[in-house]
């Protein structure tokens, strides 16, 4: 993901879409989202190790083909089908350390999972930065598809029996696969995916007004079949009735947007505003995620140690994140000395692995037995949704803003009303490629310090705009509550005894 960041002008070059790149790294995030509870059902309704082999090949097959690809829409294909294997991939993540590790040990392997999640992103940007100059784009997809596919042979062949064991029905005897195909979902699980894409469709880049009011009526759909016509439903309605499990969700989903907007756009800043070379600029996201790693591991260790509500905690910790990124709001701009900058960078990653850890296990808290798997794939997708919504509304933020700054600062440079088409196809070439800011003999230098204000200015907007959201996550977190549903079973018993 992060190393798209980098590599993304020569792709975008060669693919012939400098007006399209934010779509290199939306196309993933909305087939893995889209897919994952899908995923997590197929986990419980199959087994988790099931699911193990088929997301490895759908990742290899999908870096493969976007190695190969010709033209944008063969590479947004590849980038899709990518996504479809992520989704699996998360899941599995978070199902072993529910299945494998106790209560006690649990905080701390979840905080593992995270530092391995957030050290690809650190590292995929500097190994990117590094590589791409040296033998370019497609060997970097091309390479992730044999690792991948061994990956999940390996993930496979280790798992336990005890995470290959199907359901059973009453007798205790295992479902045959005729009846596990014959109760499955598929309509509530064709409408999930379809008012997932259109969504997260309408809201990539600017609005687009049809797909998604579509969406809101595949989601009444979606509702209508799950509560009305599903024997077995996608989403238990365990799950759909929720209000804790639901906004925390919702919580995590603005939670990861403001998150997905610092690690996309802390290299663009180092990139186009400070001037660092591609290795460097994606290397400052190192910084960030040892933060993000030992924030998670060390609350895992000091303070989870059991099970139950975190709920103080988590809503500390959100608002911490959120103070973090309004202080990057501040010192984003082009006279800040780097130290201050990657200081606050770091503090933000902190926080951030302090409350995702919090929200799983809280979340698991606040599940009703036997709906983990597909509580926390639920998590995960809304966590994917913060994914798409950080890079295509902070995009759309950022572009818009961007366009704006470099479209003003050259019509005072030129001191025309007008932009001429020279300098409506260098603004083009300045969105789709912030390196040419500082790389490429592209700008002088009046135009330099124009691109650099833009950029600076719209980082700073991207990120304010992401503190604001931020109070809400804290006002939805608040709402979830703190109660369990056997809490709340036992609550309704005395309150019938008692009557």
């Amino acid at each position: 993901m992060s190393g798209l960041t980098m590599i993304q002008g020569s792709l975008a070059q060669d693919l012939g879409s400098p007006s399209q790149a934010m779509w290199f790294t939306t196309s993933y995030l909305i087939a893995m989202s889209s897919m994952t509870p899908v995923v997590g059902r197929l986990a419980s309704i199959f087994s988790p190790r099931s699911v193990a082999l088929p997301s490895a090949a759908l990742f290899s097959l999908g870096s493969l083909a976007a190695s190969r690809a010709r033209s944008f829409a063969a590479f947004i294909a590849g980038r899709a089908v990518m996504g479809c294997g992520a989704a699996g991939i998360v899941v599995m993540a978070v199902v072993c350390v529910i299945e494998l590790t106790g209560k006690r040990t649990r905080g701390v392997m979840i905080g593992l999972v995270n530092a391995t999640f957030t050290t690809g992103v650190s590292v995929g940007a500097a190994v990117y930065g590094v590589l791409q100059p040296l033998v370019g784009w497609r060997p970097l997809f091309c390479f992730q598809s044999p690792a991948m596919f061994l990956a999940g042979i390996g993930l496979y062949l280790s798992l336990p029996d005890s995470m290959s064991c199907p359901p059973t029905g009453q007798d205790g005897k295992a479902l045959p696969l005729k009846r596990k195909l014959a109760d499955m979902d598929y309509l509530g699980a064709l409408l999930i995916t379809l008012t997932i894409v259109l969504f997260l469709y309408a809201l990539a880049g600017d609005i687009h007004p049809v797909p998604l009011v579509a969406s809101f009526f595949s989601l009444l759909a979606f509702v209508a079949v799950e509560y009305r016509l599903a024997r077995h439903p996608i989403i238990p309605l365990s799950v759909l009735s929720s209000r804790g499990v639901l906004l925390s969700c919702l919580a995590q989903l603005g939670l990861l947007t403001a998150r997905w907007s610092v690690l996309f756009y802390t290299p663009i800043f180092m990139l186009a505003v400070r001037g660092a070379p591609p290795a460097t600029a994606g290397s400052v996201l190192i910084a960030t995620n040892i933060g993000f790693s030992l924030g998670g591991l060390a609350v895992g260790w000091v303070h989870i140690r059991r099970a139950g509500s975190y709920y103080l905690s988590q809503l500390f910790s959100i608002a911490c994140v959120n103070g973090t990124i309004y202080a990057l709001s501040v010192v984003s701009r082009p006279g800040t000395q780097p130290h201050v900058f990657v200081a606050a960078v770091c503090l933000n990653g902190i926080a951030t692995g302090i409350a995702l850890n919090y929200a799983l296990v809280h979340l698991l808290h606040l599940s009703h037995p036997d709906t983990e798997y597909i509580t926390t794939s639920l998590l995960a997708t809304f966590r994917g949704f913060g994914g798409s919504f950080g890079t295509s509304l902070g995009g759309g933020v950022f572009y818009r803003l961007l366009r704006s700054g470099l479209a003003s600062g050259f019509l005072a440079l030129d001191g025309t009303p007008r932009l001429d088409s020279a300098r409506q196809k260098l603004v083009d070439r300045l969105l789709g490629s912030p390196g040419l800011v500082w790389h490429g003999d592209v700008l002088g230098p009046q135009e330099r310090q124009i691109a650099v204000d833009a950029h600076a200015d719209a980082i700073r907007g991207v990120w304010r705009a992401a503190a604001v959201l931020g109070l809400f996550v804290v006002a939805v977190q608040a709402a979830a509550g703190w109660t369990s549903p056997r809490e709340e079973a036992a609550t309704r018993l005395r309150h019938e005894d008692g009557e």
